[in-house]
């Protein structure tokens, strides 16, 4: 009659399999050669059998409920689609989007839930201008950092002008623990003397300097030639700082840095071309101001680099746990309000192999 696999089978044929599974072992089949040629799954039978010596019968149980009684309340899917289609948020990913509505107290629902209700609404195609993640990208290996101010990261990058050829430089430093931007300036030329300002700047809005030595940062830039510059390395030597190199053609090894410049240049406001030095420096300074304390952060739980560089992080997600846990008992309650209660399914007991 072909392969059982699939269908249901009433109380009656399940007790006759069982019966010539059976009567083929005490022949001298085995109970899994028996199933096979029964075209069964080996682990339904044992199941089977599992519930026959509980005394649960072989007669299947009444379904369970078709919908989950923490499924979304209208109200919050209602939300989630309001949020997505305004404009200023029609760029975020649906993980940002969940942050969004979190922070906003609209509901408090998973990144997954988030991403059913935009796809069942169609809001999931083409969201902002950021590539896709390949996921075959591995992390350097480093330090475990605890904290803000144990490791930094900076580097330089090309700004394209108006004129062919001309280039306007972004010189940035970098917390890794917390991705704040710590410092940052727009200069014409790439010199020693331009990294050395931006250093000293950071330096002192951290106040570096009033640590001891051992637990001043250590820094990590590549090998261009401002980074290897005597007077750059001086400057860490003078202040008891480690200066790490990465690799030469290995952008991995100083991958944060290497994605805030990716992350500000692929901004949906990022012109492209800046006309002078005033124009990019009036743009990041709107920018970096959004980047450091309105921008959740994939990398760090989904809050900002100033929540996480101020030590909120735990706190944050320790709250957002607890207030995703409270909003899934009222769905619970508000489902099975509008739901009559039904007869969950008999549980069988766990397998026990044939013998």
């Amino acid at each position: 009659m072909g392969p059982i696999a699939g269908l249901r089978i009433n109380a009656p044929i399940k007790l006759a399999i069982l019966t010539v599974i059976e009567t083929s072992q005490n022949g001298g089949v085995s109970a899994r050669r028996s199933c096979s040629l029964l075209m069964i799954a080996y682990r339904r039978v044992v199941r089977w059998q599992g519930c026959r010596r509980a005394g649960l019968g072989l007669v299947d149980g009444t379904p369970g409920p078709k919908e989950a009684w923490h499924r979304l309340l209208p109200e919050e899917v209602a939300n989630i689609t309001r949020l997505a289609c305004r404009p200023e948020y029609a760029d975020l990913s649906h993980r940002i989007l969940a942050v969004t509505v979190w922070e906003k107290g609209l509901c408090f629902v998973s990144f997954s839930s988030v991403y059913r209700v935009l796809k069942a609404h169609g809001l999931m195609t083409a969201r902002g201008h950021r590539g896709t993640h390949n996921g075959r990208s591995l992390a350097p290996v480093r330090k475990p950092l605890t904290g803000a101010n144990q490791r930094w990261c900076w580097d330089i990058s090309y700004l394209s002008t108006g004129e062919k050829g001309i280039y306007l430089f972004l010189y940035l430093v970098l917390d890794e623990y917390s991705r704040k931007v710590l410092a940052w300036r727009i200069s014409w030329v790439q010199t020693s003397a331009e990294a050395a300002q931006l250093l000293e700047t950071a330096l002192t809005q951290e106040n570096v300097l009033d640590l001891p030595d051992d637990r001043r940062p250590e820094v990590i830039n590549d090998r261009g030639r401002p980074m290897q510059a005597k007077p750059i390395q001086r400057l860490f030597e003078d202040h008891a700082m480690p200066q790490l190199f990465a690799r030469p053609r290995t952008p991995d090894d100083n991958p944060f840095i290497e994605s805030a410049f990716s992350t500000a240049k692929r901004a949906p406001e990022y012109p492209g071309r800046f006309h002078d030095d005033s124009e990019a420096t009036a743009y990041f300074e709107k920018y970096f101001d959004w980047y450091n304390h309105r921008h959740y952060h994939s990398g760090i739980d989904y809050v900002t680099p100033a929540q996480a560089h101020q030590g909120l992080r735990e706190a944050i997600v320790r709250r957002r746990s607890v207030q995703q846990q409270a909003q899934r008992q009222r769905r619970r309650a508000e489902n099975q309000k509008v739901s009559p209660p039904q007869q969950q399914k008999h549980r069988p007991p766990a397998l026990v192999p044939v013998v």
